[in-house]
């Protein structure tokens, strides 16, 4: 029987008069992996300070095993400005990385007194692996510098860097707050196969629906106050969802019929009433709770009737643009289609958001035209766009833009009702703007673009913040959008239900167009990594015999050069990663944007220069 880490019973929280749970029970039980599912504004992070001891609650009990430890990755951590990557890494009360600290210090006092212990203990607790396993996590997590300050990291970096700090403590039960965010698709996919292989008990948020299908075994939905456990992944938790919606719809409907003939009943009784005529009274206002439930289903289908797009879309013609000597496109041609719906990927600095910039005409090619169809209304959602007036009601921001509008059979929807449709409840519209957490001031931003009924979708990283039902919300609007989107995001599952291709940018003005979604993409590029690997092998076989017959030792000198190498070569990888952010940023100026585009190819050549070296004396043996 699997052993009880944590217990919730009867937990409840409210802000004033804001109910975000009520008398909610759960646990999570050794080994278990558990995904928490809310929209925004439900409490999700609420729940997990609460669990994780920073934020009170109004009522109900909490329990821990004894000696059980807890880690939490919140998400936007905070370090002494001081630390350095590794430092930060070793932030908690780790008993490990306390006897790591103690033999530090005593390596810098005279004599070392107490060392011969402290090195058996070291042994013993095998703390010489530590500082290597944080190393090879944080390399995982593209952190290479690990003498770099936290005030020098970026937001992105320094989520990465906790994450790595929550791994490599290996608590019995790992609290997570959204850890796939600020990952690129290659980070978050090792972070997948890292949490399968250990035996770490998990409760988490994220609203990335392929690493809840592949790493928890039972998920924990917050809807209405209530909650619901499904004992398996996301796909299960979809399936049995469904049958929950439907069977409460089902109950709602009779409640409403019956509620009909019984409130007609009550209108009808004198006011004395004997005593069974009391007990149907007691009934009647039961069955009125139910009958009167605010039930959302988010699985309503809605067509929206787009604006007028016609055969002339948007033709790019021999387009160049460069930053220096950074090539973002090279010669790039492309017709867009009606209703196409097309997905960017990419590293950074590949030139995805420039490419995006050009075609909204905010930035110029260096040379090539383009040219866009007369009937062609753009809805651009970037991740700077978010602003509103804070002491503005929701309902009125949206109603500014449009009082109402069409859908595809004809019918309209007012303002209020397409909020509606995307998760705003009547209470909510009516509230001011500055009362909404950041996952709902995105889904009003992205409600605003919608209202302007555009025929041709922009959307840079839509996912971010967006809570999962949302997500399946705006999934089916842009499947039955009549016009054109394009998409950038890290989201797989999102990519995978709305586009129909990919444009892979690859750097240097490299652009593919690869025909499939991305778990489509994924495949090949699986396969033809495999396909290398094996034609490599006989090669790899015969270099090897070659080294067995010609094996010596490194020299002292080339000790000292092969780790300084690996110092310099961190270094160069950390300005490379800082460049590309700067790239995409668009905060810099034209001096700075030539100057950073410069450097960049300067920098890719070093670190491909000291690579090899390293490579030629990681070959011989030391």
């Amino acid at each position: 029987m699997a052993v009880p880490y944590l217990q919730i019973d009867n937990l409840t929280k409210s802000f004033g008069d804001l109910v975000l749970f009520e008398n909610i029970s759960f646990g999570i039980a050794e080994g278990q992996r558990v995904g928490l599912i809310a929209k925004n504004g439900s409490g999700k992070t609420t729940l997990l300070n609460i669990i994780a001891g920073k934020e009170g609650y109004d009522s109900g009990n909490i329990v821990f095993r004894r000696d059980l430890r807890v880690d939490y990755l919140e998400q936007d951590p905070q370090y002494p400005e001081e630390l350095t990557v590794l430092e930060a890494c070793f932030h908690h009360g780790n008993s490990t990385v306390e006897l790591i600290k103690e033999y530090e210090r005593c390596m810098e006092t005279e004599g070392h007194p107490g060392l011969e212990n402290l090195l058996a203990r070291m042994d013993q607790e095998k703390a010489w692996e530590y500082e290597q396993k944080a190393k090879q996590i944080l390399s995982q997590l593209k952190i290479r510098n690990f003498e770099q300050k936290v005030k020098q990291l970026s937001g992105g970096q320094l989520k990465r860097v906790a994450l790595a700090n929550a791994l490599i403590t290996e608590p019995d039960l790992l609290i997570l707050d959204e850890p796939t965010n600020h990952l690129d698709l290659d980070m978050t996919e090792w972070l997948e196969d890292y949490l399968r292989r250990t035996n770490l008990s998990l409760l988490m948020v994220t609203h990335d629906r392929y690493f809840l299908d592949r790493v928890c075994s039972e998920i924990i939905e917050i809807d209405n106050q209530q909650i619901y456990q499904y004992k398996g992944n996301y796909s299960y938790y979809l399936e049995k969802r469904q049958e929950r919606i439907e069977a409460k719809s089902v109950e709602i409907e009779r409640a409403n019929n019956l509620y009909r003939t019984e409130l007609d009943w009550m209108r009808r009784m004198p006011q004395a009433r004997g005593h069974k005529a009391r007990y149907r009274e007691d009934a009647f206002y039961e069955l009125e709770k139910v009958a009167k439930q605010r039930f959302n289903n988010d699985n309503v289908k809605l067509e929206v009737k787009a604006s007028y797009i016609g055969s002339k879309i948007f033709e790019a013609d021999h387009l160049f643009k460069s930053f220096g000597d950074l090539k973002i496109l090279d010669d790039f041609s492309y017709i867009f289609a009606r209703y196409e719906k097309m997905g960017i990927v990419g590293n950074n600095g590949t030139g995805k958001s420039t490419f995006i910039k050009i075609l909204m005409g905010q930035v110029a090619p260096d040379s090539g035209t383009v040219d866009v169809g007369e009937t062609v209304r753009f809805g651009y959602y970037s991740q700077d766009g978010l602003q509103f007036d804070e002491q503005m009601k929701v309902i009125d921001v949206v109603q500014d833009i449009a009082e109402v509008i069409e859908l595809g059979n004809g019918k309209k929807l007012t303002a209020s009702q397409f909020l509606q449709h995307f998760l705003f409840t009547p209470e909510t519209q009516h509230s001011y703007v500055y009362k909404l957490s950041g996952g709902e001031r995105r889904r009003l931003y992205l409600c605003t673009i919608l209202m302007r009924n555009p025929n041709f979708l922009v959307l840079d990283e839509p996912t971010n913040d967006l809570d999962i039902i949302t997500l399946n919300v705006l999934e089916e609007y842009l499947q039955n959008f009549k016009g054109c989107v394009i998409v950038v995001s890290h989201d797989r599952y999102f990519m995978d239900k709305v586009v129909d291709h990919l444009m892979v940018f690859n750097g240097q003005g490299d652009i593919r167009d690869f025909p499939g979604n991305y778990s489509d993409y994924r495949d090949w590029k699986d396969a033809k990594a495999q396909k290398e690997k094996e034609a490599e092998k006989p090669q790899e076989e015969k270099t090897a015999r070659v080294r067995l017959n010609d094996k010596r030792k490194m020299s002292f000198k080339e000790k000292r050069e092969f780790e300084q190498l690996e110092k310099e070569i961190a270094e160069l990888e950390t300005e490379k990663l800082q460049i590309e952010e700067l790239l995409c940023s668009g905060t810099l100026s034209v001096d700075e944007l030539t100057e950073k585009s410069k450097r960049l190819p300067e920098v890719n050549d070093l670190i491909d220069e000291k690579t090899m070296r390293w490579l030629e004396l990681s070959e011989i043996e030391g």
